[in-house]
């Protein structure tokens, strides 16, 4: 992976959305929209043929690293809100799907979310909220636990219902904000705890538009932990390359 490439269209196509919800061309809107979700997320989501940075993370998870520990991500803003400056790459799909399947069925559909007792079961999950308060210790017993597979099934689900959200969203709801009772639904199912840490997460989730939604939670969140992951592959692999040319020698 050629991340600078990357991560320039990643930004390009974000800059270009970001206009168009300042306009009212829904067509755009939603166009632009798919096409950046499909670029953080794995291809299997939006059937592209090409990998992307999420596929990148993901395969490097699904050989068995799991457990491997990474920064947890690129802002320093939120990491003032997090129980941990660094988290298991596992955590990493965790939290962002299901910010995902909150914020899109919950807030932007008004719908129910995805997970479920059943997901969290198969998955393996100890908790049912996003994991934005686990302490170190806490985050490593939970990873331990995390059956990958269901992981990337949930990843999978989520990722392409909420394509099917952002296509049939009009005008109106991409200007529009939620009512206060769609938010607080979030912490009573489970999506958040009362821990600060946590919770204001809600605060922040409540002041978007859903068009700042599709900006935020849908796109440029993946790029807020992707790219820390992707770092730290990147970095391992070189190492290995060099160690396996000093045996050669």
């Amino acid at each position: 992976m050629d991340k600078d490439i990357v991560f320039s269209a990643i930004n390009a196509k974000f800059d270009e959305l970001k206009k168009a919800l300042d306009g009212d061309d829904i067509a755009a809107i939603r166009g632009l929209a798919l096409e950046l979700h499909a670029m953080v997320h794995p291809a299997e989501v939006s059937g592209r043929t090409e990998k992307t940075i999420a596929d990148f993370v993901l395969d490097y998870m699904m050989e068995g690293h799991q457990n491997e520990i990474v920064p947890r991500e690129t802002w320093d803003t939120d990491l003032h809100y997090a129980g941990s400056k660094t988290v298991p790459i596992c955590w990493q799909f965790w939290h962002i799907y299901r910010i995902e399947d909150l914020v899109s069925n919950i807030l932007m559909a008004n719908g129910q979310q995805i997970f479920n007792d059943d997901w969290k079961r198969k998955i393996g999950s100890s908790i049912t909220d996003t994991g934005n308060a686990l302490e170190p210790d806490e985050l490593v017993a939970w990873a331990k636990g995390i059956n990958t597979e269901e992981l990337r099934r949930y990843i999978i689900t989520v990722g392409q219902n909420t394509r099917r959200i952002l296509a049939s969203l009009t005008l109106e709801q991409v200007k529009s904000m939620v009512p206060e009772e769609w938010v607080m639904r979030i912490l009573e199912e489970g999506g958040v705890t009362t821990d600060f840490r946590s919770v204001w997460l809600l605060v922040f989730w409540g002041r978007l538009t859903v068009g700042g939604m599709i900006l935020t939670p849908m796109t440029s969140h993946h790029m807020m932990h992707l790219p820390t992951s992707a770092e730290h592959i990147l970095k391992t692999r070189a190492k290995e390359k060099v160690s396996r040319a000093d045996i050669k020698r």
